[in-house]
């Protein structure tokens, strides 16, 4: 968004709801002068322009004919109790397409503009009523595909992640207090490892290392993961695509080659969204379109997150899951398919020497048909999509990449700080605790170029 290219205040309008049939649609409103241009517009205007903030008016939208369009309830806020800091009017009308469409566009025919992707939220962060963390957590929460991803995007939402980047500043900022002093006053030419505690540089330090480590953790629940199901013909890939989405998507067939294309859906892994992808099974054919099929599914295997490597417990390795397990390089479970069928427990005695120590990481026996074992799987692939990225921080940690660089760049001159006090004097330090400053300023929105700004909100969807 070209946040430079308008005027703040300018009454701006956008339907906040999905443009579909419904009971509902909203149309929001934000700017100076918009209660009293929706009042030209409304069937009980003196109502409107008495009524109090956070308050309620019953009536219709009219044309300037005074013709009605529809019968509508108006939420009123008045700056600067409202989201964005501007007066503010809500109008709740009939969820119909041409309905909320008529309201809208008699809107931007009478005096208010079209708002931009992310205006409301931008006008709400230059109003001071949103810092740049929260107004992230608005579009992480919008586009939550699990609770756990909702969940860690409301904590920040809330201020955690603010609050712990304001107690990181005020540490260093009692830092630079305390180095000014010894600057002003000094009583000698000792240098600051001489004359200086360097404790609280050393507790932000830390606190900017647990949090720049938070994103591994936290970009996987954001992003989510490409999982890959394969493995050869009838051993259940369908079967199990269709259990872990909850719903019949994929054909299941006993006829070998049933699925030739890949098709793919996101799934729950405990928490971590995933785009799922069922296969074609993997077997030499003479079939032109399966050989092309099982192309496509080498293809994508190699560009997975984790492999889900499907066998008929029933029958066991073949030569051609041996082949595949060889040569794979990816993160690979072992998924013993049909156990509910099997004349043994699924697995025992399955020679899986020919899988690649490397990428194995690990075995589970299911029964897609009758969901035995699914749960058991799910938490084994969180577990291979989580390895090494956990932090063990019980608070909500960094939101986006933009925030990860700017705190890393906070501890890279912190760090750098702390190893000039051993043999520097004390205004060497400063500017690097500064520059820590300004990163951190930048996470939260304190201190921000125009074209960073930009990049956030042109992100949003129109009317938030």
């Amino acid at each position: 968004m070209d946040n430079t290219g308008y005027t703040p205040e300018e009454p701006i309008a956008a339907i906040a709801t999905a443009l579909a049939p419904a009971a509902l649609g909203i149309v929001r409103t934000s700017g100076k002068g918009c209660i009293e241009l929706i009042a030209a517009l409304f069937s009980r205007p003196k109502a409107l322009l008495s009524a109090q903030g956070n308050s309620l008016v019953y009536g219709w939208i009219t044309d300037t004919d005074g013709n009605r369009i529809d019968e509508v309830m108006l939420s009123v806020y008045r700056a600067p109790r409202s989201f964005t800091g501007e007066d503010m009017v809500e109008i709740s009308c009939h969820g119909g397409v041409s309905v909320v469409s008529a309201v809208y566009n008699l809107l931007l025919a009478n005096g208010f503009r079209a708002a931009e992707h992310g205006e409301y939220t931008f006008r709400a962060y230059i109003n001071s009523k949103t810092d740049l963390t929260k107004a992230e957590a608005v579009r992480e929460i919008i586009d939550a595909k699990t609770d756990v991803s909702r969940s860690r995007a409301a904590g920040r939402l809330a201020g955690h992640l603010y609050e712990t980047i304001d107690r990181v500043k005020k540490l260093i900022v009692d830092t630079l207090a305390s180095i000014e002093v010894e600057i002003e006053y000094p009583e000698d030419e000792e240098t600051i490892s001489e004359t200086f505690n360097p404790a609280d540089l050393e507790k932000a330090q830390t606190q900017l290392a647990d949090l720049a480590s938070s994103w591994k953790s936290e970009k996987i629940y954001q992003d989510g993961a490409r999982v890959v199901l394969c493995g050869r013909t009838n051993a259940g890939k369908s079967s199990l695509f269709n259990a872990l989405l909850k719903e019949d998507r994929a054909i299941v067939s006993d006829i070998a080659g049933t699925t030739r294309d890949w098709i793919e859906s996101w799934v729950n892994f405990d928490g971590i969204p995933a785009r799922l992808f069922d296969t074609a099974g993997l077997r030499q054919t003479e079939d032109t379109i399966e050989a092309k099929g099982v192309e496509l599914t080498k293809d994508l295997t190699h560009d997975a997150d984790v492999i889900l490597y499907v066998v008929d417990s029933r029958t066991g390795l073949t030569e051609d899951d041996t082949a595949f397990l060889t040569q794979n390089t990816m993160p690979l479970i072992l998924v013993w398919n049909k156990c509910d069928q099997s004349t043994t427990n699924a697995g025992q005695n399955q020679n899986t020497s020919s899988a690649n120590e490397n990428t194995l990481r690990g075995e589970c026996h299911i029964s897609a048909k009758t969901g035995t074992g699914i749960a058991e799987l799910c938490a084994t692939v969180k577990s291979v999509l989580t390895a090494g990225k956990e932090s063990g921080r019980t608070q909500t940690g960094l939101g986006s990449e933009r925030q990860k660089v700017c705190v890393q760049a906070a501890l890279e001159s912190v760090t750098h700080a702390l190893a000039l006090t051993k043999d520097y004097t004390l205004d060497a330090v400063v500017q690097d605790l500064e520059d820590a400053l300004d990163a951190l300023g930048t996470v939260t929105g304190d201190v921000t170029p125009d074209d960073v700004l930009g990049s956030i909100f042109s992100h949003f969807c129109v009317g938030k």
